[in-house]
C-alpha cells in the first residue's frame, strides 16, 4: 500500500535522522501489525504554510491513488498570524487535493492536529497562553473542515504539551520535536490509520492476524 505524507517542519522531521520521523514510524508501526505498506513519500518542508505546501505539491508531482494520504500542516500560518479566514481559504484546496490523490476517498485522508510550540523551550518569553489559544482556535477550524469533507481528524496537540514537562522532547533548537515525541505521535495514529484502511476495504482489510505496538503512550 501506499502512503503520501503532506506538512511541514513536522511532517519532515526537522533535527532528527529519517528513520524517526513520525510517518515512518507509523509505517514500521502498522508492518510489524501485519500491514503491507510501502515506504512514506513526504512532500513538506521547514517552515512551509499552508499556501506554500499546496504550491509546491505540482513540483513534486505525486502519483496517486494512495492508500493513506495524511495532511499536517497549519502551524507557520499561526505563527505568521494570518487569519483564520485566511488559513480557511488556503487549506479547503489542499484538503480537497489531498482527497483526490486518495483515490477520491475522503476516508483514506487523515488530518492531523497542530501541534503547540507554545509548550515548546523556544517560546521563553512568549505569551505561552496566546499561543496556545491561536493553536487551538487553528485545530477548530481545521477539525471542523477536516469532518465536512469526510476526512478523518486525529489530535496529537495534548500529546505535543508534555514538552513543557518534558525537555527531552525537543531537539537541541529548543522548538522541533525529538524522535520520542514523533514516536508517540506514531503510536497514536497506528489504531485509527488500520480502522481507515480496513473500512476502506483495500488490502487492509485482508491482513493477517499479528500482534504489534498499541497507541497506548
Amino acid at each position: 500500500m501506499r502512503f503520501l505524507a503532506l506538512g511541514d517542519s513536522y511532517t519532515i522531521g526537522e533535527g532528527v535522522p529519517s528513520e524517526q520521523r513520525w510517518p515512518n514510524y507509523l509505517v514500521e508501526f502498522l508492518r510489524q501489525r501485519g500491514l503491507h505498506l510501502g515506504d512514506p513519500e513526504i512532500i513538506a518542508r521547514t517552515a512551509w504554510t499552508t499556501d506554500e505546501l499546496m504550491d509546491a505539491i505540482p513540483e513534486a508531482a505525486p502519483a496517486g491513488p494512495f492508500d493513506l494520504v495524511s495532511v499536517m500542516i497549519g502551524v507557520n500560518d499561526q505563527y505568521r498570524s494570518r487569519p483564520l479566514d485566511q488559513f480557511e481559504s488556503s487549506f479547503l484546496p489542499l484538503l480537497d487535493q489531498a482527497i483526490g490523490f486518495a483515490g477520491g476517498h475522503a476516508g483514506r485522508v487523515i488530518v492531523v492536529s497542530i501541534p503547540d510550540w507554545g509548550a515548546s523551550p523556544f517560546a521563553e518569553g512568549r505569551d505561552r497562553a496566546l499561543i496556545s489559544r491561536e493553536i487551538d482556535d487553528y485545530n477548530e477550524r481545521g477539525r471542523a473542515l477536516a469532518e465536512a469533507r469526510g476526512a478523518r481528524w486525529h489530535d496529537i496537540t495534548v500529546l505535543s504539551r508534555r514538552v513543557a514537562d518534558d525537555p527531552a522532547l525537543v531537539v537541541d533548537d529548543k522548538l522541533h520535536p525529538s524522535g520520542e515525541m514523533y514516536r508517540l505521535w506514531a503510536l497514536s495514529l497506528v489504531e485509527p490509520v488500520e480502522a481507515m484502511l480496513a473500512a476502506a476495504k483495500g488490502p487492509a482489510a485482508k491482513r493477517p492476524a499479528a500482534k504489534g505496538p498499541t497507541a497506548s503512550a
